[in-house]
């Protein structure tokens, strides 16, 4: 994903879709909240009751995230607690005044509804990090089911985390569109041959917009509803 990609449109009809897969963080969610727990909230943490510097409680941390990035450690709160040797939900619930919705989501959620598409919310959060955000969002109702990765027991950016999701969901996967904020995920789907794809190039509200090179790109959901 490079800054100087130009946005690619995405160009399918509703007609050639009957189920829609949406990731949370970053897709629905405004990334904002990750991004800050993890880089700012949670350091400056760990930095008071290791008696270390924010900047090497950082540091530290970092090099821990890269170890198990795009694993279902990653998004693991059990593991990072027993790792760090902290309560991690309980400090998720301390800011979770920053969780929110994208603008246009519900909007979408709701056109997704009439037009009686499947619709099913996709994400490798943990068990406890989704129900503080669904509590905090009041977003599950709108969905047939919510899926965590550790269901299928791979995270989305192994291809056959998607055979798994679909014997679980019995969709079909030409008809299918799948909308995501990470590149490593739609191409994992495009491996495992999903028919529609889209990249969102807005996940955090204070971060720059940055278009996939390679996938079909929207900002707002605001672009998939009917002008």
């Amino acid at each position: 994903m490079h800054e100087h990609c130009h946005k690619k449109t995405a160009e399918f009809s509703w007609d050639d879709i009957d189920t829609v897969l949406l990731d949370m963080d970053g897709t629905l969610l405004d990334k904002h909240f990750d991004d800050y727990f993890w880089e700012q909230y949670l350091p400056e943490h760990y930095s008071l009751i290791h008696g270390i510097s924010v900047e090497a409680a950082k540091k530290e941390l970092l090099s821990r995230y890269c170890q198990v990035e795009n694993t279902l450690a990653w998004a693991d709160t059990d593991f990072w607690s027993r790792e760090l040797g902290l309560d991690i939900p309980e400090l998720k619930l301390r800011i979770n005044h920053l969780i929110g919705v994208h603008p246009y989501v519900i909007e979408f959620l709701e056109f997704c509804l009439q037009m009686r598409k499947n619709l099913y919310l996709v994400t490798n959060a943990h068990a406890s990090t989704l129900s503080i955000k669904l509590e905090r969002t009041a977003i599950g109702p709108w969905f047939d089911r919510v899926v965590c990765a550790a269901e299928v027991g791979l995270a989305k950016e192994e291809p056959l985390f998607w055979e798994g999701l679909e014997k679980m969901l019995n969709f079909d996967r030409k008809r299918t569109l799948l909308v995501d904020d990470t590149e490593q995920v739609l191409f994992s789907a495009e491996q495992y041959g999903m028919g529609h794809l889209l990249f969102v190039a807005r996940p955090s509200s204070r971060q720059r917009t940055r278009y996939s090179c390679r996938f079909p790109s929207i900002e707002y959901f605001k672009e998939l509803l009917p002008r």
